[in-house]
């Protein structure tokens, strides 16, 4: 009886020093995995391209050290405020080159026009500078349509004082950088005064074919806003 007594609990002093062992191996993997990583910054949800980066939006992951690049970004404030390049994919680490902080200047394709007066037929009112609009083309002889197919960048919009529109009050582009639809809407009712001058971001390309349909004055640009400027959706 004792030798069978002496047995077990041998075998129990066994297990335990094995579940003992393995314990203490798991916390040091685990302690080593936390050596190992670093936390970077990645949307919560897909954010489409031209979207202005709130805290909100983002969250912390943990990727392994040697995944890690320069460009991926660690720090909210670098990024709060900037305009996405490109779409970014939900859990993806947000890199830098992704992200534009001037958002109304123009890409490296891009230039920035004043579109001519006698080239535009209408012009939305609610549109403020850093929104994306539709162009269309109409024409006297019915053959309307839409010029492209993405939304164009509007870089200023000012009244025949050479004044920027926007409400001084509450500006849009503080309003969206800090992702206050609410504020957004507000500041396009209590404008400043009329459009007279929209200066747009365009290819060369892009301008060429407006420039090509509207020189003959048989064409104009209709010129509407897009409640993507101010929703996320």
């Amino acid at each position: 009886m004792n030798r069978k007594r002496n047995i077990v609990i041998a075998i129990t002093a066994a297990l335990c020093s094995i579940a003992l062992v393995y314990g203490v191996y798991v916390l040091q993997v685990r302690q080593i995995a936390l050596q190992q990583t670093v936390r970077v910054l990645v949307p919560k949800d897909f954010i489409r391209a031209g979207s202005v980066i709130t805290e909100d939006l983002l969250e912390f992951k943990p990727i392994f050290s040697a995944s890690y690049t320069p460009s991926m970004i660690k720090e909210p404030a670098r990024i709060v405020g900037q305009e996405t390049v490109v779409p970014l994919g939900r859990g993806e680490p947000v890199l830098a080159w992704k992200l534009n902080r001037f958002h109304l200047l123009p890409h490296p394709n891009e230039a920035t026009f004043q579109v001519p007066k006698e080239y535009i037929l209408s012009v939305s009112n609610g549109i403020r500078a850093g929104d994306r609009v539709v162009l269309y083309a109409s024409s006297a002889d019915g053959g309307s349509k839409r010029l492209f197919n993405t939304d164009i960048t509007v870089a200023s919009v000012k009244t025949s004082g050479n004044v920027e529109i926007d409400n001084p009050k509450s500006p849009n582009l503080l309003s969206k950088a800090e992702g206050d639809e609410v504020k957004m809407y507000l500041s396009r009712m209590e404008a400043n005064g009329s459009i007279d001058q929209v200066n747009l971001n365009l290819t060369e390309e892009q301008w060429m074919t407006i420039d090509r349909l509207c020189s003959t004055k048989k064409t104009k640009l209709v010129i509407a806003f897009t409640a993507s400027s101010i929703t996320s959706e």
